[in-house]
């Protein structure tokens, strides 16, 4: 047993619970019991092998990021020397589109080494990922999840599935997915999920939409799929079905109760209601949304609406904390009204986000009780001011960055201690990352 205590513990619990000096009982990969430190050590006295002291640190579950993309992580200071991009597609074909065709197997490990660590040292402790590398398709979602295990952080994989290859590597995708969902539905840790992902409507055909339903007869699973991002994508539906895309993608019974709608940017409240009908996921992210200067989806009529809309990265940082500042205050901006955002960037993060992994994780995630997984971090922040259960989430927001994160434990293992990994040598990765992509780049 392992009890991690001294520090000031935010539950995240439906009671929102806040304990100045707080300790939790962690059992195997299970939260035990959470309460005062003086408690827990007395009752659990002769049964602990551990006393980890967060110092007066914050004690917090780890951060969930619903929509990543490790395969960008080479894109870091890369110089392509494109012209000036004029439409969300010419970003992705002059960049996304050029680098995915070039990854082999060894630079998906390596993307996912050096984006999983990121994301570790940052306080994430569970990834949904949506990845692409169509000449190294085969065996790609394995290699990620491969290296996941070797870190020991809970992820949920997906390949995203499109016309743009050819119909070889349509189906090499369409497989890959449904390999690794049955593959991931055997293992008893759950710690790898399956998806099955699709990049957007406007790259998929009628009939491949049909594929991939059809490949999805009898498997428990969700679809993961760009929905609207750019206004591309909604003129293609309109033009190519007659129908928005959220439409379209009802039609060939793609949305649903475990599937990710990501971004969600261009739909209107007709969409809204298939999407809260459904009772389909909707991720944000609001970094990406502004870097590819594609709008500002409509998330708090979305909140209104009650539709769970979650926060992701989409590639552009692994820090959750770094995204939900924006998320604040993009919509503020947007709709001229310093009233929003702030209540809604807590419940993406700290509510929606679980409720999304609760879709596929059988224990809770993202909340320190009794019973949850226990992946919890420890945060270097000393409030300035007081600090509660009503104004803790303005402490994080305004106080916390992924680089405060001193601690990561993921299904019960300390796997960051005082921001160094254990086990693993992040300086030898790193060295041959850089080789990697060295080599990648010289084939762009």
């Amino acid at each position: 047993m392992i009890l991690i205590g001294n520090g000031r513990v935010i539950t995240n619990d439906d009671s929102n619970t806040f304990i100045e000096n707080g300790c939790i009982a962690i059992e195997g990969n299970i939260i035990k019991e959470v309460g005062e430190t003086s408690e827990i050590k007395c009752k659990y006295a002769n049964n602990y092998d551990e006393f980890i002291d967060a110092k007066g640190k914050l004690i917090m579950p780890g951060m969930i990021n619903t929509h990543h993309h490790i395969y960008s992580a080479f894109a870091r200071g890369l110089d392509l020397k494109n012209p000036p991009a004029e439409t969300f597609i010419d970003i992705l074909k002059n960049v996304w589109w050029r680098i995915d065709k070039k990854l082999s197997l060894e630079d998906i490990r390596y993307s996912a080494y050096t984006t999983l660590i990121e994301s570790i040292k940052n306080g994430v402790t569970t990834i949904f990922d949506h990845h692409a590398s169509p000449m190294s398709v085969e065996g790609s979602l394995f290699a990620i999840s491969n290296v996941a295990d070797e870190l020991g952080i809970r992820g949920c994989y997906c390949y995203e599935v499109s016309d743009r290859d050819g119909q070889k590597i349509l189906k090499q995708g369409i497989n890959e997915n449904i390999d690794f969902i049955k593959y991931a539905n055997t293992k008893d840790d759950d710690m790898t999920k399956g998806m099955f992902g699709m990049h957007a409507s406007f790259t998929l055909s009628h009939e491949s939409l049909e594929k991939c339903r059809e490949a999805m007869n009898g498997i428990d699973a969700g679809y993961h799929i760009h929905v609207s991002e750019g206004i591309e994508d909604l003129k293609n539906s309109l033009r190519y079905s007659g129908k928005r895309t959220v439409e379209r993608l009802m039609d060939y019974g793609i949305l649903g109760d475990k599937t990710i709608a990501g971004h969600c940017v261009h739909v209107n409240d007709a969409e809204l209601d298939i999407l809260k009908d459904t009772n389909t996921s909707v991720v944000n992210n609001p970094e990406s949304n502004m870097g590819n200067a594609v709008g500002v989806a409509p998330v708090i009529k979305m909140i209104d609406k009650g539709i769970r809309v979650g926060i992701g990265t989409d590639g552009y940082t692994s820090d959750i904390f770094e995204s939900m500042k924006v998320e604040n205050i993009i919509h503020k901006h947007n709709l001229c009204d310093s009233n929003v955002g702030f209540m809604e960037t807590s419940k993406m993060a700290f509510h929606n986000n679980k409720e999304i992994a609760s879709k596929y994780y059988k224990n809770p995630l993202g909340v320190l009780e009794e019973g949850a997984y226990a992946d919890i971090i420890i945060v270097d922040y000393n409030p300035m001011t007081p600090m509660d259960k009503n104004n803790y989430f303005g402490h994080i927001l305004f106080g916390v960055s992924g680089r405060s994160v001193d601690t990561t434990i993921i299904n019960g293992k300390v796997v960051m201690k005082d921001r160094v990994l254990v086990n693993v040598d992040e300086e030898l990765i790193y060295r041959k990352s850089r080789k990697v992509a060295e080599k990648l780049w010289k084939k762009l």
